[in-house]
């Protein structure tokens, strides 16, 4: 059976003791990866990461994923290096291009794909204790620097968060995992499959050597109704831009519009008015534990290595949903997890 995981992801707007106590939380299930945002204006991962770090004793934990144009790859490998100092379950770096980057005034690296390619080179370089010293199209680097920290002890994983053909491509040559995010769509498995498959044709590497990881909004509630309508109204914020994404479905773009245009006017429960279960559940994790143990039975199905259950995961509080994952999801998939 190849190799099947469930993790869990959190959004970085928290206080520092609640990164605490939810690690706290987390670490007292099997949860195989715990993963942190990084998307902007939120706080970077990093921090949330190093503050989580010594209190999960057997997942690993890394950023998913972090862009280069918001980070250089000499700063993500030092912060990675310092973070698997502390990661007793180890650590994985996940690298995106990033969305919305204008709206926040950061300036998108180009190419783009090239970008990506180049920070794994440096990163990579910097971490098995060579030199960083590059010439490439977007990155100048003297030959000089290497990294004048500690280095982890091995290999470090690494991630390319997409949706694109030629970004999964890319992965394929030289990733470890792909992540799709923002979905929970079992079709759209397959034809990232494809994608990775290319790339590792490319270069020889055997079919299915890079992992594939799908995850999104996770609510979760003895009460199915009230888990469902809190996850709409979580979707509702990104639900116009990701389904453009997926190629599998045809969204009616005008229904997208008017959800986007009750998001701009602060009218949440308007724009969940607006999406039906079809799209629902394509997008989102949501309902009782039953609902979940199904949902992720039918994505490791489809080709799912890891599963990752994002934020906000209850209706109330968040620890209310990762009780009910820890103790019925989890050991309900027992039989196909790598734990």
């Amino acid at each position: 059976m190849s190799k099947r995981e469930l993790s869990i992801a959190f959004q970085t707007d928290k206080r520092a003791g609640d990164y605490i106590d939810l690690a706290k939380l987390v670490n007292q299930y099997a949860f195989d990866a715990v993963t942190v945002y990084c998307d902007a204006p939120y706080q970077p991962s990093y921090g949330p990461l190093l503050l989580m770090a010594p209190h999960i004793e057997r997942a690993r934990v890394g950023p998913a994923g972090v862009p280069p144009a918001r980070m250089h790859p000499i700063d993500i490998a030092a912060q990675t290096a310092l973070l698997a100092d502390l990661a007793a379950g180890g650590v994985y770096i996940g690298l995106v291009r990033g969305g919305w980057l204008a709206e926040h005034g950061i300036r998108a690296l180009d190419p783009p794909i090239t970008a990506i390619r180049e920070s794994i080179d440096i990163i990579r370089a910097l971490l098995a204790g060579g030199s960083a010293g590059y010439d490439g199209r977007v990155y100048k680097i003297a030959e000089h620097v290497r990294a004048p920290y500690p280095l982890p002890a091995s290999c470090v994983p690494l991630q390319i968060g997409t949706w694109g053909e030629k970004l999964a491509a890319l992965a394929g040559e030289v990733a470890d995992e792909v992540k799709i995010g923002g979905s929970a769509n079992p079709d759209v498995i397959p034809v990232i499959a494809e994608f990775i498959a290319a790339g590792e044709a490319r270069v020889g590497r055997a079919a299915g050597t890079v992992d594939l990881v799908i995850g999104a909004v996770s609510v979760v509630d003895e009460d199915r109704e009230a888990a469902r309508w809190m996850a709409r109204k979580a979707v509702s914020l990104y639900l116009p831009i990701v389904s453009k994404l997926d190629p599998t479905l045809a969204i009616d773009p005008e229904l997208m519009r008017r959800v986007q245009s009750h998001v701009n006017a602060g009218e949440d429960e308007q724009a969940a008015r607006l999406i039906p279960d079809s799209i629902l559940d394509r997008f989102v994790f949501a309902g009782d534990p039953a609902d979940i143990i199904e949902h992720c039975e039918r994505l490791y199905a489809a080709g799912a290595q890891r599963i990752e259950l994002g934020t906000p995961h209850g209706v109330r509080e968040a620890a209310t949903g990762i009780h009910l994952i820890g103790r019925h999801v989890i050991p309900a998939l027992r039989g196909c997890l790598s734990a």
